[in-house]
């Protein structure tokens, strides 16, 4: 049965812009059920700022549109009889179908993968995957978890479909002679012009790009401005960072901000301390209640909140938003200030520092381990080139009773297996271990149906299974001969998607745990300092009394001198949280600055008010910012000694 029995006979070049238009309106559509599944992330837009919203999202709409269908609008502007050939005719038609889903697709995808990115898709995507993982095995729970956008997803290919089928082309009348070449060629360079004026954004000297997105609307609103499509476009083959010249004077910017660390205090000894880092999949500040002074709310971890009681603990961030960035972090000092991770970037060949690495120096064994298959995200070879001697995964464990049958070998089982290894090697041991359970499907073994407290989220009962798993853990590892001589670290790789309000902001959506246990030392305390995740490698060295030069982008939590601070690098935009503040910087200028102490909701943007605040962050960030890109591009992450 056909929808639309009436068929509109038009003329071509009528229809070819007909086509295009209603492919901006369901552009636009997208945008709207974009913003509607986010809802909860982009409270407090007026209706004069959504329209704002809408109407400059329409530039973006366009570049992407003409760039996807540059080709397709040629074919049909060609001053060429062909193109009212049947057979070219059904070919250009399937070429519009084909690569205005997979436009239309893109968007959908990121109607439910912003709210664990905070970002729309880029480029990197396409090396994110080729770096190894379990796509074509998660895939199927993501359709079935996510049908309702599926379905709705379908409906909007039929009506692409449906439509693009009620015009007819209408026979030239003019089908002799140069007046058709003539009328056509003019036809034809008006399309090409029009396409060129549009895939530029409009006249300006440069085409229009994803920061100028923030022209239109608040920087946390910048996602419903854009499309997928085009953010892809943008960011995809493109060279990752560039060299910054903010500061020309070597003295100068160093004075600032040095990632090259020397060792001074000749009066103390190192110490030869087992180190057990521990990565928790997704725990967020959120989903802890000893981090959360909230009547009422008691969280999902009861045995990390009771170790929180014998720990030091940390006002902690992450430096990323995925798990690809946060390992690096983690493990090497090594933040992700690009649209590419530095995993699956061009620059993973330099020589970098890595807490593996530089304790090795000193006799460790290393050693990382995580349950999931072998090869996913490029862990294995990422420890490998950051000096870790051996990796321990799915293939290691070799049992498949234990396989989640998603994502990899269950949090319990695999945390016992990891106390048991530790137990067979050499001291002093450094040792990593990245959990998996607390991913979506965030799996919880049948046999702890209930046992679990449920939340807003469903997550959170998986993040109570690990939980559950890490005291199962500790309680296997303390009757270990090693355990009273093990620096323990425990922290996340990112959050995750947010019920509560303040971790749904741009400050609250990198909250993670920074903890540091040690049985029977004087680590004990809840402390204010700013730590994240790069500083964690830092932070070891200083408290093993590490006794070389080293390079990290971080900090020691220890050192009451240092620069105590967090960065991070979301939708073309950084942020640096420092001395109670949090500015946003666009590599240019400065958009906000929010006093994340007294309006941690940040409702009031500072930023022509705080001028000495504004200019005092803004200098350090350029400073972090020109070290961080010219150093990976120089590949000068090293010190010697």
């Amino acid at each position: 049965m056909k929808i639309f029995k009436k068929k509109f006979n038009l003329n071509l070049h009528t229809i070819l812009f007909l086509r295009i238009t209603f492919l901006i309106v369901l552009f636009t559509f997208s945008r709207f059920l974009f913003y509607l599944f986010n809802l909860t992330y982009f409270s407090g837009i007026s209706v004069s700022d959504f329209v704002k919203i809408v109407l400059g999202g329409f530039r973006f709409d366009i570049s992407a549109i003409l760039i996807l269908n540059s080709a397709y609008i040629v074919l049909w502007a060609i001053p060429l009889k062909i193109k009212y050939n049947r057979i070219y005719i059904k070919v250009t038609d399937y070429l519009y179908y084909i690569i205005n889903s997979i436009a239309l697709m893109a968007n959908f995808i990121d109607i439910i993968y912003y709210r664990f990115t905070f970002k729309r898709t880029t480029g990197d995507i396409f090396s994110y995957l080729g770096v190894g993982g379990d796509f074509n095995k998660l895939l199927p729970q993501f359709l079935k978890d996510f049908w309702y956008i599926l379905f709705i997803y379908i409906v909007f290919i039929f009506i692409l479909v449906t439509t693009y089928n009620i015009f007819i082309v209408k026979e030239n009348k003019i089908n002799r002679g140069y007046k058709f070449y003539l009328n056509h060629t003019i036809a034809f360079l008006t399309s090409v012009t029009i396409i060129i004026i549009g895939i530029r954004g409009g006249f300006q000297l440069k085409p229009v790009d994803i920061i100028n997105a923030g022209a239109y609307t608040d920087s946390k609103n910048i996602p419903i401005v854009l499309n997928t499509p085009f953010t892809i476009i943008k960011t995809i083959n493109n060279s990752a960072i560039k060299k910054q010249q903010y500061y020309k004077d070597k003295t100068e910017i160093e004075s600032i901000y040095n990632p090259c660390h020397t060792y001074n205090d000749t009066n103390k000894t190192f110490r030869k301390l087992n180190v057990v880092v521990i990565i928790l999949e997704s725990f967020s500040r959120e989903h802890i209640g000893a981090l959360n002074n909230m009547k009422g709310y008691s969280g999902f971890t009861p045995f990390i909140d009771s170790l929180i009681e014998q720990s030091l603990v940390f006002n902690g961030f992450a430096n990323g938003k995925r798990s690809i960035e946060g390992i690096p972090a983690v493990l090497s000092s090594m933040p992700t200030l690009m649209n590419e991770a530095y995993i699956s970037s061009s620059f993973v060949g330099d020589k970098i520092s890595s807490i593996a690495d530089l304790l090795k120096q000193k006799g460790y064994h290393t050693s990382f381990f995580h349950g999931g298959t072998n090869g996913t995200m490029g862990f294995d070879a990422f420890t490998k080139i950051a000096g870790f001697d051996h990796y321990y995964g799915r293939h290691e464990y070799n049992n498949e009773q234990d396989y989640d049958g998603k994502w990899g070998i269950k949090d319990e089982e695999f945390l016992q297996y990891y106390a048991n290894k530790l137990n067979s090697f050499p001291q002093p041991f450094l040792s990593s271990i990245f959990t998996l359970s607390s991913h979506h499907p965030y799996t919880v073994p049948a046999k702890y149906a209930g046992k679990f407290k449920k939340g807003k989220m469903e997550i959170q009962e998986a993040i109570g299974y690990s939980d559950y798993s890490l005291k199962r853990f500790f309680e296997t590892a303390s009757k270990m001969s090693w355990f009273d001589s093990t620096l323990f670290v425990i922290t996340a790789d990112h959050t995750s998607e947010a019920a509560l309000e303040y971790y749904q902001n741009s400050v609250g959506m990198y909250a993670v745990p920074i903890i540091f246990y040690m049985h029977g030392s004087n680590l004990k305390g809840m402390k204010n300092i700013i730590a994240q995740q790069i500083d964690i490698m830092p932070s070891i060295l200083d408290y093993l009394n590490y006794d070389k030069n080293y390079f990290s982008f971080g900090t020691s939590v220890f050192d009451a001198n240092a620069a105590h601070f967090n960065i991070s690098y979301i939708n073309g935009n950084y942020q640096l949280i420092k001395d109670n503040y949090a500015l946003r910087f666009d590599g240019t200028k400065s958009i906000t600055l929010f006093d994340i102490k007294n309006d941690p909701m940040l409702t009031n943007n500072l930023i022509n008010k705080e001028t000495k605040q504004r200019d005092k962050m803004e200098a350090f960030i350029k400073a972090v910012i020109q070290q961080y890109n010219n150093r990976i591009i120089e590949n000068k992450l090293t010190i010697s000694n």
